[in-house]
């Protein structure tokens, strides 16, 4: 993924998968990071706050169950240690200088996200979020305190959670543009409405009939995103590109595909939590939406790219032959 090692003298531990034994029975004292130490953690773009509740030792790595302080346990993951660094005056010298270049570029966790962790941790992220959608979440969430209070109950419904190999797509997809200055070749194909309408196709043979609400959704997905795409899901490096794209007389889903959509579900919790929705309703449209990712997760190597194209995003590849 391209994540920063942890780095210092720690490598060590590190460069034989976290150590085992020469029977090849891990040995615990051997593992960079222990249970319950309190760690900095990569989502995304940003570097968040995490605390390791459990370590195993896995295929010949170790590998780290963190819950990001802060977000809900929605956003808690297994991470490799890659993704993890001490939680010393050094890294988090690199957190803040992060975080002070994620403010300027204006962006998924980050999730958090994202997410976005919207993880949010996103910007998605861990939901996540910055228009990485933010993947991560982290301390972000001292701009949201002001309605975190009265909104926290609808928040936490409104959080959904994104399937492993999606939030994979999100850090991937922000170090290609991010990273590596590379762009999604445009126009996309399949673009998003087209995937929400196989999607649809998907719901009514499986359910054996075509059902109002999900259409209702669906249009509604695609409203959300046309509108919220210049606002939210691009990154600074991809405007340029979206002026030339897109004008007055086309939608930006008939334009972007899974890539940018897939962003949109990293904000829906900032873009949902003023909208006067019942509870009950909300139960109905999460679980919905969680059943979109599902579909978006199995059918990954037919609508993600594997590699971007070059700057200008006039060349790319599909994953999969059909892609």
């Amino acid at each position: 993924m391209g994540s920063p090692n942890t780095g210092g003298k720690d490598d060590s531990g590190a460069a034989d998968g976290g150590g085992s034994s020469s029977d090849g029975v891990p040995d615990s004292n051997t593992s960079l990071f222990s249970e319950g130490e309190r760690v900095l953690a990569y989502h995304g773009p940003r570097i968040y706050e995490a605390k390791v509740q459990k370590a195993e030792f896995r295929k010949k790595e170790w590998r780290y169950f963190v819950h990001y302080l802060g977000w809900n346990k929605n956003w808690d993951e297994w991470v490799g240690v890659d993704r993890l660094l001490k939680h010393i005056d050094e890294n988090i010298e690199k957190q803040k200088a992060l975080e002070k270049k994620q403010g300027a570029e204006k962006n998924p966790k980050s999730g958090r996200s994202v997410q976005t962790k919207t993880k949010g941790p996103t910007d998605a992220k861990p939901d996540k979020e910055d228009a990485k959608t933010n993947v991560a979440k982290g301390k972000k969430r001292k701009s949201d305190s002001g309605v975190e209070k009265e909104g926290v109950s609808i928040e936490k419904m409104l959080k959904i959670p994104i399937p492993s190999t999606l939030r994979k797509q999100l850090v991937d997809d922000w170090e290609f543009v991010n990273q590596q200055d590379k762009l999604v070749k445009l126009p996309r194909s399949p673009n998003v409405d087209e995937i929400l309408k196989k999607y649809l196709e998907y719901r009514s043979k499986k359910d054996g009939v075509m059902t109002d609400s999900i259409a209702e959704i669906l249009n509604g997905l695609r409203c959300y995103f046309d509108k919220a795409l210049p606002l939210m899901l691009l990154y600074k490096k991809e405007r340029q590109q979206y002026r030339e794209a897109v004008n007055d007389d086309i939608s930006p889903s008939t334009i972007y595909g899974a890539e940018h959509l897939l962003r949109l579900f990293v904000k829906f919790p900032e873009l949902l939590v003023y909208v006067n929705i019942e509870e009950e309703t909300l139960t109905r449209l999460q679980q919905k939406l969680l059943d979109f990712l599902k579909f978006l997760q199995k059918n990954h190597s037919t609508f993600f790219l594997s590699v971007y194209s070059g700057s200008k995003g006039t060349e790319g590849t599909g994953k999969g032959k059909d892609g």
